[in-house]
């Protein structure tokens, strides 16, 4: 079974077309990039496998349950960091992440233990009483991350995860769920229009002016494409001009 499905998937803002009959899979235990310019549709595309938006043309499955047929179950399988810092700046890390738990029906006993361990996991025990605003850019995005882990999820959704961080911030948060996916054995979908978080074994879902325009591993992008690497292949996969300039981290 499939960890995400997306099949014949299209959604418009009007007469704009964000995505043009999207389809692809990732396997479970995977690092999949969702690799594509800004505008392409990523978070768009996001916001439907996160049911913010409805899907309304062709089906979205999370460990094959239909996000739009039943949406409690698909959700329960996703852990969600968003592009935008959604934490709480007046509350302590510990309050920020108790809250959570108790959305998804974790006891306080059972929700102090999950939260010193997914604060292990990303590097940020002994953080607790720290009030969220006191914590760096890259600080809060750990903390982020640390609260869609706690309810256990088998697929982790990541847009645009590292942006406006630094090289090290950036580094230190992309090694840190490519562990996750190696030692747990989660997904991880990773969207991003930087060239440099790319591993050459890495599953690649190239989105460009919301279609896919190539769905598979790095090699074999690279290789079809005739390119001496993916940032070459991302360029000429991509119609927009400025796709010429791939971006990578600085």
């Amino acid at each position: 079974m499939a960890a995400l499905d997306v099949a014949g998937v299209s959604h418009s803002y009007g007469q704009k077309k964000a995505l043009d009959d999207v389809s692809f899979s990732i396997a479970p235990s995977t690092f999949t990039v969702l690799l594509g310019l800004n505008g392409a549709g990523k978070t768009t595309l996001f916001s439907l496998i996160s049911h913010l938006y409805n899907t309304r043309h062709g089906a979205i499955r999370v460990f094959g349950h239909d996000i739009s047929q039943t949406p409690g179950e698909a959700l329960r399988r996703l852990g969600i960091v968003f592009q935008a810092r959604t934490l709480d700046l007046d509350l302590s890390v510990f309050q920020n992440l108790s809250y959570h738990a108790s959305l998804h029906g974790i006891g306080s006993a059972e929700a102090r233990q999950r939260i010193n361990a997914v604060l292990d996991t990303v590097e940020m025990a002994g953080r607790l009483g720290d009030k969220a605003r006191s914590l760096s850019g890259g600080q809060m995005r750990r903390i982020e991350i640390a609260r869609a882990l706690l309810h256990r999820p088998p697929l982790l959704l990541l847009d645009e995860a590292t942006v406006g961080l630094d090289v090290q911030s950036r580094a230190g948060i992309l090694a840190n769920i490519r562990r996750l996916v190696a030692a747990e054995g989660i997904s991880a979908f990773w969207a991003t229009h930087l060239i440099d978080e790319v591993d050459e074994g890495d599953h690649v879902v190239v989105l460009d002016e919301g279609r896919v325009a190539a769905d598979a591993r790095v090699s074999e992008v690279v290789r079809a494409t005739g390119a001496k690497d993916i940032g070459e292949a991302f360029a000429k996969l991509c119609r927009k001009p400025s796709a010429t300039g791939v971006e990578r981290s600085t």
